[in-house]
């Protein structure tokens, strides 16, 4: 089921934690987070106050996952960031991320 970020982000959305993939504009790099709110988050990013990321600004994102719990949206983060994983995120955008 597919549903809009705006929706997402609503304060009635059961689900409440959120792995997001972001493609820098920048550089065509890809980055995988995870969050409880998902447009603050963005907002974070693309304003330059994630350490992280603030050089590859500005964000474009890709993909959100829902997650039942803060642990479950963590195993998905790491699960996701491990190199064979983020390599199949590369191929399934194709040429957006390098």
């Amino acid at each position: 089921m597919s549903i809009s970020l705006r929706e997402a982000c609503d304060s009635h959305t059961i689900m409440k934690y959120y792995v997001y993939i972001l493609l820098s504009l920048k550089n065509n790099d890809i980055y995988i987070g995870s969050t409880a709110n998902l447009q603050n988050r963005i907002n974070l990013h693309n304003q330059g106050r994630v350490k992280s990321t603030k050089a590859y600004k500005p964000w474009k994102l890709l993909e959100y996952r829902k997650s039942n719990s803060r642990g479950e949206a963590m195993k998905q983060e790491m699960f996701l960031k491990t190199h064979q994983q983020k390599e199949l995120l590369k191929i399934k955008y194709g040429r957006l991320a390098k």
